[in-house]
């Protein structure tokens, strides 16, 4: 077996942002010596990984030329250049999650159209590759309001979402490829994490059941365990698991859900790294997702994905009207309360909904941690000088 560890083995990393940072937690308690590579020389990862470069992850070049300084690559972000990967993998570098699930995942009209075609359950759409297509639909009566508008490409954290609920909104939807998806009358949001790797080894983390902000459409509370019976909470692990196995995917996959109101599992999407849905289990769980992650990539034994205790996630996100330097207003006061642990992300600047940080409380009993939550997000403000 190769040897990972406090040797010359490089990872390479697209991406450095939060998610890369809590990755490097891990790579620094096993010695593993990771190079990273993102836009901007403020992310959050740039002063304390092994080695830092700044580029650009969908230039083709950039990308590739960072491939070849290092032994294995994996992501914190899907949008990247899959053709420099491709090409990098056909020159033999071991590249997860492979380049070809991440080229159906980074579209959200492949991505569904992958669902369908592999009898995976998720909310019916239409696939439009222009915005009159879609606007041509509605005026012939193919479609109708409410939908849901998905921008195919480039869409994260509420971005490229939106909710068509009359012509005003459908006019004033930006160009490019999209898909219009059913309304779903749902019970829940949930999450299944599931660790893969190359030996086809599978494990899959507890179900999570998330609580979105109304407005910014952005996770508020992630729930662990979800507050659903053990029928759901089955069937959802089996559908998560059946999606890795049919993407034959290595690594770490988050499949989002919709519990409808007569506890059928529909998918919503994917996403093929670490997950906000997961960041629970560093307090939380026997090995969190970070860990887990590694441990998929570099095909090792899998960890136990069980919980030791129920834990809830919190986002700290930028208030509303606040742009600068970033102050975290009255964290002394829940460091004062029993189970919870800040996470901040090494962010400068607030501005707005911008994610800056997560809070996690963990406890005996989910209801009293979800108490303990709303108290958290009451009294933490993130804001501006």
């Amino acid at each position: 077996m190769q040897n990972f560890f406090s040797s010359n083995f490089r990872l390479g990393v697209l991406g450095g942002g939060q998610l890369g940072r809590m990755l490097l937690s891990e790579t620094q308690k096993l010695d593993i010596f990771t190079v990273i590579l993102d836009p901007s020389l403020e992310a959050p990862c740039a002063e304390i990984c092994n080695e830092f470069h700044q580029g650009n992850l969908l230039d083709f070049d950039t990308v590739y030329n960072f491939g070849k300084k290092v032994d294995l690559l994996t992501i914190e972000i899907e949008n990247v250049n899959i053709d420099a990967l491709d090409k990098l993998e056909n020159e033999g570098l071991t590249i997860f999650p492979k380049p070809a699930n991440l080229r159906i995942i980074q579209n959200k009209a492949q991505q569904k159209k992958f669902y369908t075609q592999n009898n995976i359950p998720t909310a019916e759409f239409s696939h439009y590759a222009y915005i009159d297509e879609l606007k041509h639909s509605y005026e012939n009566d193919i479609i109708s309001f409410p939908f849901v508008w998905k921008s195919a490409r480039f869409g994260y954290d509420g971005t490229g979402v939106k909710v068509v609920k009359n012509y005003t909104d459908l006019i004033t939807l930006p160009e490019g490829e999209c898909i219009a998806e059913k309304m779903i009358p749902f019970k829940n949001e949930l999450a299944v994490i599931v660790s893969r790797n190359k030996k086809g080894e599978t494990k899959t983390y507890p179900v999570v059941e998330m609580e979105f902000h109304p407005e910014a459409n952005q996770v508020e509370y992630v729930i662990c365990p979800a507050r659903i019976n053990d029928k759901v909470a089955n069937k959802a692990q089996e559908i998560a698991l059946k999606v890795a196995d049919t993407f034959d995917f290595v690594g770490l996959l988050a499949v989002e859900m919709f519990q409808t109101e007569d506890d059928e599992i529909l998918v919503n999407e994917v996403a093929p790294r670490t997950h906000n849905s997961g960041h629970y289990s560093i307090e939380a769980s026997y090995t969190n997702q970070f860990e887990q992650h590694l441990r998929s990539i570099l095909n090792l034994p899998l960890g136990n994905t069980e919980s030791k205790v129920a834990g809830i996630m919190v986002n700290l996100v930028g208030a509303e009207e606040h742009t600068g330097d970033v102050i975290y207003e009255n964290i002394d006061e829940i460091l004062a309360i029993d189970g919870v642990t800040p996470h901040i992300y090494g962010k400068k600047q607030t501005k707005p909904f911008r994610k800056m940080g997560h809070v996690t409380i963990v406890h005996e009993n989910v209801s009293t941690a979800r108490e303990i939550a709303q108290k958290v997000k009451e009294t933490v403000k993130v804001i501006a000088k």
